[in-house]
């Protein structure tokens, strides 16, 4: 067993246990910002930008997209399409990050200061990653290796 291989093999339980734990984390935040937006939809609908068309059934389909992702990441068989979904979710929300923290700047209104706001739109990408990592649809920038 080469060096590199015997390296690879000692380091799949900690990047198995690490892709659960950020699973986990992922799928509850998640699970709760899609039951935010289904029961208590009005923050939401004043983030919208105004291109959205039918902004109040766009807030319920994505508050059970976002549900519907936090399950799938939990079924072996939806976890791919689950990691998948709610990265392009990632992306398609990006917008309304974006006119959340615009109106703060021009308004200050909005609940929360650019403490929230700059750090949130520099995360998305993050966010976009976790999502595929925690869908096991990527490795990076853990090696390639068995079922986790």
């Amino acid at each position: 067993m080469g060096f590199a291989h015997a390296r690879q093999a000692r380091n799949v339980p900690c990047v198995t246990t690490t892709r659960q734990i950020l699973r986990a984390l992922l799928a509850a935040a998640y699970l709760a910002a899609g039951i935010l937006h289904v029961f208590v939809p009005k923050p939401f609908l004043g983030i919208t930008p105004d291109w959205v068309p039918f902004p109040a059934q766009v807030i319920l389909l994505t508050g059970l997209c976002e549900i519907a992702g936090a399950i799938g990441l939990f079924v072996p068989r939806l976890r791919w399409w689950a990691g998948v979904g709610l990265a392009a979710y990632a992306v398609c929300v990006y917008p309304a990050n974006v006119k959340h923290a615009l109106d703060f700047i021009e308004t200050g209104r909005g609940g929360l200061g650019l403490w929230y706001h700059i750090p949130r739109l520099a995360f998305q990408p993050v966010i976009v990653w976790w999502a595929l990592f925690a869908g096991r649809v990527i490795d990076w920038p853990f090696p390639r290796r068995s079922a986790a």
